[in-house]
């Protein structure tokens, strides 16, 4: 199965690329948001597993990284907050307006998560899953080791390079896809704050938060480093509106040595994906119908990790 291309023009600077996998008699239509300098890519095996259930599912490059990214980082601007208020949303709108008899679902895999979180466009979605997704303070971070690392990344190579380069050179850091400059910074000066993103006035982040109604199906895993139980936990807190189904998951009980921040998404991890399958496939059961079966089918295959 090949995707379809689709593209999203921004009002203000860049453009969003996006791959759309369709599915004969789809029950729903699922928009993967991806985490900060995660390419699209990364998500493909997930989205046509999704699509083999008879779901349309949308990925995409946020502006300035992946197929979205223009010719040059260099005075390309914006921001992370950008991602979340203005890219998020406009899939979102792109897929009700291409798909207006579905439901929508989503999926947020770290950042993708804090936007379903924040985004005003939320509650236009039949229900969301949050996938490695906390509250980026480098102190919730256990490890000294690890938590080293990212103070010197965040606080000592972010601005100097962002400085000098004019951008953020992920790619040579191991930190994924290159960055724009103002996504960076932002990101840096989060992690900085006691409480992240809720402590910049300008998110507004708990009250955002407070709005969202949908069903949020939350999930960690045991060897995250950085969205470990407390820093989701931090996260989740003002979804207080939110109906909430959160679990934590240790790798053995997936026959997996480690799952960490990125693994969910890679194939190794396709026996944790009817657990996902299977609770997208009941959202959407409450407004198309699902056959039986098929929920069934997946939950037994849940049942067994």
């Amino acid at each position: 199965m090949h995707p379809e291309s689709f593209h999203i023009t921004h009002p203000v600077r860049g453009n969003i690329e996006g791959s759309l996998w369709t599915s004969t008699g789809a029950k729903a239509v699922v928009l993967l948001h991806p985490g900060t300098g995660i390419p699209q890519r990364y998500y493909e095996p997930f989205a046509r597993y999704l699509s083999e259930l008879g779901l349309n599912v949308a990925t995409y490059d946020y502006r300035g990284t992946g197929r979205s990214r223009p010719a040059s980082l260099r005075g390309f601007t914006v921001s992370m907050s950008d991602w979340i208020d203005d890219d998020v949303g406009a899939v979102t709108r792109w897929a009700a307006a291409r798909f207006p008899a579905l439901p929508l679902l989503a999926v947020g895999h770290s950042l993708g998560g804090h936007a379903l979180a924040l985004s005003s466009d939320t509650n236009s979605l039949r229900a969301a899953v949050l996938v490695a997704s906390h509250a980026g303070v480098t102190a919730t971070i256990n490890s000294v080791t690890e938590r080293t690392k990212v103070w010197i990344v965040m606080r000592v190579l972010a601005p100097l390079l962002c400085a000098v380069l004019g951008y953020m050179p992920g790619s040579k850091l191991g930190l994924g896809e290159d960055l724009p400059r103002d996504v960076m910074l932002q990101w840096s000066r989060w992690t900085t704050l006691p409480c992240y993103f809720f402590d910049d006035p300008a998110m507004d982040a708990a009250r955002r938060m407070s709005q969202v109604q949908i069903p949020l199906l939350v999930l960690g895993f045991d060897d995250d480093p950085w969205a470990n139980p407390d820093a989701i936990s931090m996260l989740i807190a003002p979804l207080a509106n939110a109906r909430i189904e959160r679990h934590q998951i240790a790798p053995r009980h997936a026959d997996m040595q480690a799952i960490g921040h990125m693994g969910f998404f890679r194939k190794p991890s396709e026996r944790l994906w009817p657990r996902v399958g299977s609770w997208l496939l009941e959202q959407a059961e409450h407004i198309n119908g699902v056959p039986s079966g098929l929920v069934d089918d997946l939950r037994t295959k849940q049942e067994t990790v």
